[in-house]
Parts: C-alpha cells; structure tokens; sequence
C-alpha cells in the first residue's frame, strides 16, 4: 500500500511527515507477517534499539567509577539514559529514576512516602488506573491507617471527569493518582486540571503515564505532575521502568537502602546495579523517536514533532477502526472517551474474549483479551476479571492491519 504520511507543522514551512514504510522497515518482527495490535502490552522493537543493547554487553562493563575503560562507559551510559527520558517527557535530567518495571517503582516511592502519612490522612485513587497506580497507594494507605478514596469514571463512556476526582480532594489529601490515559479504555483524564485541584489543596500528584508517552508528545511540566513514570518498553525499548521528578522533590524522600548506597537523588533511589544494556536500548529507543522524521533541532524539539505526527497518524487508524468494528453486528465497544488514545475495548457475542483472541490469532492478528491488570476498570465496566478483547494501533500500525483486524472480526460477527 501507498505509505501515509502525517504533515505536523512546527509552522507552516517547516512540514513534519511520518512515512510509515521507513518506520515500519525498523522492526524486524513485523517480517513475519503478524498485525500487532498488542502494543498496549509492550511495543514491538526496533533493530537499533536490538543492536545498542548488544553493543553495550560486547563492551567492556564495571559498575560505575572513573577510573577504568569500562567504569566510564557505564557511568556514561547512564547519564546519557537519564538525558534521553529526560528529553522524552520534558523533565530535568537529574530527576530520572530507573527501576525493574513502573510497578516496582510505583511501589518504592508509595512506601517511601507513606513514612510520613497517619490515619488522619487521605490517598486519592481512581478506578481507571491500571492496578499499578492503585494497589501501591491503597496498600501504603492502609500500611499508615490513611484513609482511600476512590474517584469512579462514568462506565459508559469511559470519562473520568475531573469533578469526580476533585470531589474527593480535601486539606487531608497528602497524594492524587491518576492514569494520564487508560491502558484498557483509552480515555486521556484532563490530568492537568486534576493536578490543580490537587496542589490547591497541598497534595501530591502521581501519574501514571506508561500508556500515554508511546502515543502522543508529553510534558511534565505541563501534566502539573510531581511524579510522573513511564515505561520504555512500551515505547520500542526494552523492559524496564523510569520514574521523573524534580530533585528538589525527591531530595526531601528518604526510601530504604543499603547503608554503603548513595544517598545522592536520583541513586538513592535505585536499589543495586542498574542494567547498564537495558538503559543503553532506552537511549536508542528515544534516538528512534527523535529520528521518525527528518526534522531538525535539538532531541526534545525532534521528539515532539515526532510524537506530533505519531498522534495525528494514530488517530487516523484508530477511526478507520472504530468505524470498520461499529459496521459489525453482534460486536460491542466498550467505552466512547472524546480524547483518547488509539486504543479499543470491544466484545463480540457469542463468544467469550480469550475465544476471540485465539481466532484471531489464528488469522495472524496480535489482540489479546483480559483486563490487564486494569482490574478495578474492568470490573467497574461490568466486564469482571475476564475483561474484553483489546486492539492498540502504534507507529508501525498499518492501514493493511486495521483492515486485516475488521475483517476477521466481521467473521466472527
């Protein structure tokens, strides 16, 4: 098929396509002939991403130091990690902590927190949130006898108003946590607004943007987060997390470590050797982002145009979706949020979500069914524990694959 190109201007001179053949033409995963539609579970990667990490492991390694050949390339490995996530979400450099996975990290800054909260204090959750930005806090809460309080999102269009998170804020609220967009429903929260309500009243404000960054350009700043974690592996790279915040912030957290372990920000954070390899594929993963256009300027400028076209481009497809599944009897989509990300929650009758996924399958298309780990959404969807099947469309996403999808689909139908 003729590739679809997204013009973005920074201006009106200064066009910014995306040929999705070249993107495409990155991903050696895709030779085989499979429509990825599970890029909300962990992205496909890129041969360059794939090559810096070996180059990193056929290096000469140490831990950190200044002294040998391989101390200084792990120390800079890192810096430069730390510079790309940081280029990536708007952030400062000297605010970017790595961990095993958001999760992990998720739950070291709630328990670190939670040292200073008492039953007299209240967390804010919300039921949109992947169980990675819910448990952490109701189980620190609980740890510290706070008191949870749970922001519900309208289950039959997907929003989150910011009213039903601001209604729950009070003096007593000590930190709001809140999903910058559902990985099962796609719905993007006016988290900004949010974060208003909740620094108006001195809380904290955590957001989870792991399904947001892979589709469309961030800002921390502008989000009004305080903490702010991502995933790269959800974003071509491999798998591990980043948490961001300003260091003036994390300067006054004071988590459990090794008595010989730095207290410096960020290292105080991260708990034993980072995976030097892994945070080289992070910087190549954030390379190819800048890269997907042939623009010019600084990384962060190049990111932005880029994630501009990428978001342009994905909303393209994910109407085509929408529209080719609403054609279809006997399939229900779940959810209907005015700002979202490319993301699809649908059922078909007659059959149950894990039959749908391996038929699809079957057909060489990638949908996975469940609520992943989204549980508190599903639930409140009515869809249980068992959830829906789910169709995410990402940069390497074809017109060819959208249509692929429908038509199988339109089978079962």
């Amino acid at each position: 098929m003729t590739p679809y190109h997204v013009n973005v201007g920074k201006g009106q001179d200064e066009p910014v396509d995306l040929d999705v053949a070249r993107v495409r033409a990155s991903f050696p995963a895709l030779d085989e002939g499979v429509a990825h539609f599970d890029g909300p579970g962990g992205s496909q990667v890129p041969t360059q991403v794939a090559r810096a990490i070996a180059d990193a492991m056929c290096a000469g390694l140490a831990n950190r130091g200044s002294v040998t050949a391989a101390e200084k390339r792990a120390d800079a490995i890192v810096v430069e990690a730390r510079q790309a996530i940081a280029d990536l979400v708007g952030c400062t450099a000297a605010g970017v902590v790595f961990g095993r996975s958001m999760t992990a990290l998720t739950y070291d800054m709630a328990r670190a927190l939670a040292k200073e909260w008492g039953p007299r204090d209240e967390v804010v959750v919300t039921r949109l949130d992947h169980d990675a930005n819910v448990r952490p806090w109701v189980q620190a809460a609980q740890g510290a006898g706070a008191t949870v309080r749970w922001a519900a999102f309208d289950p039959a269009t997907g929003e989150l108003p910011v009213a039903a998170v601001a209604e729950l804020i009070s003096a007593r609220t000590r930190l709001v946590a809140v999903t910058a967009a559902s990985n099962l429903l796609g719905t993007r929260p006016d988290v900004a607004a949010i974060a208003k309500a909740a620094h108006h009243a001195g809380a904290l404000v955590f957001v989870d943007g792991v399904h947001l960054t892979p589709h469309a350009p961030v800002d921390v700043a502008a989000l009004g987060a305080d903490f702010f974690a991502c995933s790269p592996y959800k974003f071509f790279g491999p798998h591990l997390g980043a948490l961001v915040a300003e260091p003036s912030l994390l300067e006054t957290v004071h988590p459990d470590k090794l008595l010989p372990s730095s207290e410096e920000v960020p290292e105080r954070f991260e708990l034993g050797t980072l995976p030097y390899e892994m945070l080289a594929g992070t910087t190549a993963a954030v390379d190819f982002i800048a890269d997907l256009n042939p623009t010019r300027g600084d990384r962060r400028s190049r990111v932005l145009a880029a994630m501009a076209a990428v978001e342009r481009y994905e909303e393209r497809l994910l109407d085509r979706l929408l529209d080719g599944l609403a054609g279809i009897s006997g399939v229900t989509q779940h959810g209907d949020p005015r700002r979202r990300t490319p993301t699809i929650l649908f059922s078909v009758s007659d059959y149950r979500p894990r039959e749908v996924y391996e038929l699809l399958a079957t057909r060489g298309i990638n949908a996975p069914a469940g609520s992943f780990y989204a549980l508190e959404a599903s639930r409140w969807l009515g869809q249980g524990d068992v959830g829906a099947v789910r169709a995410g469309i990402a940069p390497y996403t074809n017109e060819d694959d959208v249509d692929r999808l429908v038509a199988a689909v339109a089978q079962l139908g």
